[in-house]
């Protein structure tokens, strides 16, 4: 059963009503819960292959009983759902010819789908439950450093909880959830099995990174400055509030922090990096200060893309009082 998972076999792509920017957010948390993620500071030969599949049991409008998306670094790659039952890439790669056999792509999608709403389906066997909703999550892929492999991982979740992960150095699966030993069995019911889940740890996914990259380098390695905004708010009565927000910038990393005078000031709320649903990432910071307070007050920015710190001020003339 699991070599149809650990080997690449093989339409076309075709519109799926899938949007990036409603489920981008959703799995990259899902990418954390269940491993290694994509460096949250790119690195010049620091690159990293992931896919993320989600399952439902009761599937509703706009999120279809499964689906995958594949990301190199932190930027979607390509899409398939349960629905269309297409790998489609995704911008800025859905221009690019050559770069994947899509017509492959999409029957290993169709056939790992196949065994994940399986295992899916069993799970809710073995604790009795076919009425309740469902949630059945897998992340797994490779990194790559300075050229060479550095890292792998592959582990799936069920409701939430730790479900079952793979552990290549003994080889392995292991279990993680009472139900999961059943998962086991099944997914080691040959030798082999595992032997091509270590391989495509190990070999394959890294072999795919390989091949991508010369496609992918400049989009990846790219450097784009944050658009900054700063806007004051007070009520009559209440503390003032200053905001400052940057967006549209990449690679994901940015410091922000307000200073009066000069010295930092401790953020009330943000801080928090979220995609903006565009390949480009956006970041605020909130602070309270004594609406009578007249000091300066400036927003420092420090990101990749810029050669020094960009100080942002406050000017309390051109805000609401």
């Amino acid at each position: 059963m699991l070599s149809a998972v650990c080997s690449r076999t093989g339409g076309s792509p075709e519109p799926s009503s899938w949007t990036v920017s409603t489920m981008v957010p959703v799995l990259l948390s899902l990418l954390l819960l269940l491993g290694p993620a994509a460096p949250e500071e790119t690195q010049a030969g620091n690159y990293s292959l992931s896919f993320l599949y989600t399952g439902l049991s009761k599937p509703r409008e706009g999120f279809p009983s499964f689906q995958a998306i594949a990301y190199l670094n932190d930027q979607p790659f390509f899409h398939y759902d349960s629905e269309g039952r297409r790998a489609e890439p995704l911008a800025p790669w859905s221009q690019v010819e050559g770069m994947e056999d899509w017509e492959k792509e999409s029957a290993l999608q169709r056939a790992r789908e196949d065994i994940f709403m399986e295992t899916l389906s069993d799970i809710m066997d073995y604790y009795k439950d076919r009425e309740g909703s469902h949630t059945f999550q897998g992340a797994f892929g490779c990194e790559l450093r300075n050229n060479k492999s550095s890292g792998a991982f592959w582990g799936y979740a069920y409701d939430g909880r730790d479900f079952i992960k793979f552990d290549k150095e003994i080889p392995a699966w292991v279990p993680l959830d009472p139900a999961a030993q059943n998962t086991k069995r099944k997914w080691e019911a040959e030798a082999v099995y595992v032997q091509r889940a270590k391989a495509y740890l190990e070999e394959e996914c890294p072999g795919m990174l390989q091949r991508y990259l010369p496609y992918s380098r400049t989009h990846l390695d790219r450097r784009e400055s944050p658009s900054v905004s700063v806007t004051g708010h007070a009520a009559p009565g209440h503390k003032r509030t200053l905001k400052c927000l940057a967006y549209d910038f990449y690679p994901r990393s940015i410091g922000l922090h307000w200073t009066r005078a000069g010295d930092a000031k401790e953020a009330e709320l943000g801080g928090d990096v979220l995609p903006s649903g565009n390949g480009t990432y956006q970041s605020w910071v909130v602070v309270e200060v004594p609406s009578e307070d007249q000091a300066p007050y400036s927003c420092h920015v420090e990101h990749r893309s810029l050669a020094q710190p960009l100080p942002v001020l406050w000017d309390p003339r051109q805000q609401a009082k």
